[in-house]
């Protein structure tokens, strides 16, 4: 495994350096990544099977100019045709790509955007995930908000204008439990239109219960499809387990979610794979749930604390471009978001070609909104931050910069009656 994604450990007890240490260099020493853990749900679904049996089976390099060609030809882009554009032979169309992507944004969006924040109410976390900035071997001041923190935060932020939020924490059931989210999002509902979740992965009954609580969607990054590299890359904890992550948006959905994203972190692994495999398990996942709103994220890899090597050196802004294009492509209809870990003057390209959804006012720290939307200094502490971020512009920034380039920006587009 590459050194780079290690974090500077100097600061952990003996003990816990050992376990790092074996973790890190024994493979026998961890669990079976593709075993249910206890109390873990399983469903019966094919979504998996055929996701991964497609992208196994992809070899980029297999497909020409000729093949791209036919793909921006075709006024209906077939599974071959996306892994067409996805390819190397692609590179050279991205113009045109581009150009077939905006018009279908267009026809399908408008000029619209959709502005949300996040929120992180915790960072406690058991998994040791090595390119995170969580990752429980990380030495970082960890803090959960109390309900009080909580909503303070929350008024802080529709303060400014925002009217959709999304709701994170760190994977630690022990720290944050499905009911201490669930209280968080019934506040949430005082005071946003749209709420989103993205937690540890849970099972479907408790999905059910995060819906009742005002949960709209939810979000999970599988990182990444190769199953492989999941396991090099994932050393302990519930993340662990590969299955159990990959059917969360299915769980979520049968708990009765109006809404789903899926993504995989564009860096850990062979991005091409990854983009096809999160495209497509958009695309089974729409097949078999036609009432549900399924977007797609396309986050790169970011520096994190106590390692500022971790970058996506192997997918530059050129090739994250054509991963979108060709998203838009292939899924017309799908909602596609690109984060503050991409820069301002790529967001504000990408939102006139592909991407319909933008963070503003991003941080990923707790408990900081008031001193970052305010100037004030806050009374709450603050935990630190899960990766750096690379667009920080408030969200009255964005809503100006938006609307100068053009575009409508949407704070909301669904309401309950």
């Amino acid at each position: 495994m590459d050194n780079n994604y290690f974090v500077d450990s100097d600061k952990l007890s003996e003990a816990a350096l050992a376990k790092k240490h074996k973790l890190e260099n024994d493979p026998s020493s961890r669990t079976d990544h593709m075993a249910y853990m206890e109390g873990m749900e399983r469903i019966k679904s094919d979504v998996m099977d055929r996701v991964l049996s497609e992208m196994n089976g992809y070899d980029p390099s297999a497909y020409t100019y000729a093949d791209v060609r036919a793909a921006l030809a075709h006024d209906n882009c077939t599974v071959e045709d996306f892994k067409a554009l996805l390819s190397p032979a692609a590179e050279p169309f991205l113009e045109k790509m581009a150009e077939k992507a905006r018009l279908e944004t267009q026809k399908h969006f408008g000029n619209t955007v959709y502005l949300f924040t996040p929120l992180y109410i915790a960072n406690y976390c058991e998994n040791y995930c090595v390119y995170c900035g969580f990752n429980c071997y990380n030495d970082i001041k960890r803090m959960k908000l109390s309900m009080e923190q909580i909503e303070h935060e929350m008024k802080v932020i529709a303060d400014s204008g925002m009217e959709e939020i999304l709701i994170l924490t760190g994977e630690s059931r022990a720290q944050s439990s499905v009911e201490y989210i669930g209280e968080a999002c019934k506040l949430a509902r005082k005071y946003f239109r749209m709420v989103g979740i993205e937690i540890y992965p849970v099972n479907t009954e408790e999905y059910r219960y995060l819906h009742e609580c005002g949960v709209d969607y939810v979000t999970v990054f599988q990182e990444t499809y190769n199953s492989d590299r999941y396991e090099q890359l994932h050393l302990l904890g519930h993340k662990r387990v590969f299955p159990y992550r990959f059917e969360a948006q299915e769980r979520a959905l049968m708990g009765g979610m109006r809404g789903i994203a899926c993504s995989a972190l564009l860096g850990l692994s062979d991005f091409r794979k990854d983009a096809l495999a999160s495209a497509l398990h958009v695309y089974y996942l729409q097949r078999k749930y036609p009432h549900a709103e399924i977007s797609l994220s396309c986050p790169r890899l970011r520096p994190i604390i106590n390692n500022d090597e971790i970058n996506p050196l192997d997918v530059h802004e050129k090739q994250l471009c054509q991963v979108l294009c060709a998203y838009r492509i292939f899924l017309p209809f799908c909602g596609i978001t690109v984060s503050s870990r991409e820069s301002e003057s790529f967001r504000n390209g990408i939102v006139k070609i592909a991407a319909t959804k933008i963070s503003a006012g991003v941080s990923t720290g707790i408990g900081d909104h008031e001193s970052k939307y305010t100037g004030k200094n806050s009374e709450t502490a603050e935990g630190d931050e899960q990766f750096e971020i690379n667009d920080s512009r408030s969200f009255s920034q964005m809503y100006k910069d938006m609307s100068g380039e053009g575009l409508q920006p949407v704070l909301n587009d669904y309401l309950y009656v």
